[in-house]
């Protein structure tokens, strides 16, 4: 027990480190023993394999993915009903008249109130996305791989007419453990669709939705490293994704060490 006790203190260290590295004063704070402990412990979380619930995980995941997708039906269905055509006035605007692009920095709408996010598995590591935030969830298909791409460039998978890009999301988040080893017991099931994009992270378990209170999370307040981290979920102790800068590391072809 004080083992388990001990891991879970240093696993919480490392994560909310991450969101400070940038401060010297917090890199010196952790001494070489618990790099070691953090090593040991990741190597287990990646090794292990996730013991089975209580409750059948095919039906847990098939049951989650279907209330998931009636959600996202209801918003697209809301959302066609406010479309409408462009009035020739607008169209025949002078570009001469547009303002200047301006950079606007706008607050995520999850960082007001109660949010909900989905948590979901890669490789014993559990990871969070807003679900405002969230383009779907599809069930892995069909890859065709693609020449000059990045090594975690999964590849390309169709969904209905749209082309999927995808991240083998295991050697994006820990490419210094992802090994022969681990590709071999990876066993992707779902695709975790980024927003409006084209991008779609590979995973292995959807885990849950939780609604989250602002305090649940210690939110990434400075500029600097790893902007793909919108914070840390203290009492889950996994990583709120930051879906806008992910997209953007993605199409520039950068990984988590950026």
């Amino acid at each position: 027990m004080s083992n388990l006790i001990a891991s879970e203190k240093v696993m919480k260290n490392y994560l909310s480190a991450l969101l400070t590295e940038d401060e010297p004063v917090v890199v010196e704070v952790i001494p070489e023993q618990q790099k070691q402990q953090l090593n040991a412990l990741l190597s287990q979380a990646v090794v292990t394999e996730t013991a089975a619930p209580v409750v059948s995980k095919a039906t847990a995941d098939t049951d989650l993915l279907a209330t998931l997708k009636a959600k996202f039906s209801a918003a697209e269905a809301a959302q066609t009903l406010q479309q409408r055509d462009i009035p020739v006035a607008e169209r025949l605007v002078p570009a001469s008249v547009e303002k200047p692009t301006e950079t606007v920095i706008v607050e995520k709408d999850y960082r007001q109130g109660r949010f909900q996010a989905l948590f979901f598995d890669i490789a014993g590591l559990k990871v969070a996305v807003p679900l405002k935030e969230l383009g779907g969830i599809h069930q892995m298909g069909a890859v065709s791989s693609l020449f000059g791409k990045p090594a975690w460039y999964k590849g390309v998978m169709l969904y209905r007419d749209q082309k999927i890009s995808l991240v083998d999301t295991a050697r994006w988040v820990m490419p210094e453990k992802y090994d022969e080893n681990l590709q071999q017991k990876l066993n992707y099931q779902y695709v975790i669709m980024l927003g409006t994009s084209s991008w779609g992270l590979c995973c292995e378990a959807l885990v849950n939705t939780y609604i989250l209170e602002q305090d649940d999370v210690k939110w990434r307040e400075a500029e600097g490293k790893r902007p793909w981290m919108a914070g840390l979920i203290k009492k889950h102790m996994c990583v709120l994704l930051d879906v806008d800068a992910m997209i953007d590391l993605l199409n520039r072809g950068l990984d988590i060490s950026a």
